[in-house]
């Protein structure tokens, strides 16, 4: 499985949203400015991230999203799940028979490939992610004078 623009855009507008936040709604228009993400796009994904209950909106002058959660609270696996559906390296077809050899392959392969990869996604927070944004966001801040 390949994650898409939705997958992508969606987690690195969650980051930016949870870094920029401070206790606040934030605009989808200041996130789509900072992050150069098309304001219409991150519409249709926190739509998508509200009715899956990751985000709240507020309406009015001083409106925008909110997560719902803390972002300690919510895993990678949670957005990505929400945006994407399951995570699974191939796609099985019910219907179609397996033979023993192509059991043995997904038995220990493709099962253990989704199981490593889930665990990753599920150990993985939102607070973890942007805890490393703001550490590299500061380090390139950083001015150095010879």
């Amino acid at each position: 499985m390949k994650i898409s623009t939705k997958g992508r855009y969606g987690l690195r507008a969650l980051v930016d949203m949870a870094a920029n936040a401070e206790g606040k709604p934030i605009s989808l228009t200041s996130v789509a400015k900072r992050q150069n993400i098309s304001l219409n796009y991150l519409e249709q994904v926190f739509g998508t991230l509200r009715k899956a209950g990751i985000v709240i909106s507020t309406k009015g002058s001083s409106g925008g999203y909110l997560l719902k959660y803390e972002a300690k609270d919510i895993s990678v696996r949670q957005i990505l799940e929400a945006l994407e559906g399951a995570f699974s390296i191939v796609d099985l077809n019910p219907m179609e028979m397996q033979d023993p050899l192509q059991q043995a392959i997904q038995t220990l392969l493709w099962d253990e490939i989704d199981e490593k990869v889930n665990t990753l996604l599920e150990t993985r927070t939102l607070e973890q992610l942007v805890d490393e944004y703001k550490q590299t966001k500061d380090q390139g801040n950083q001015m150095f004078y010879i």
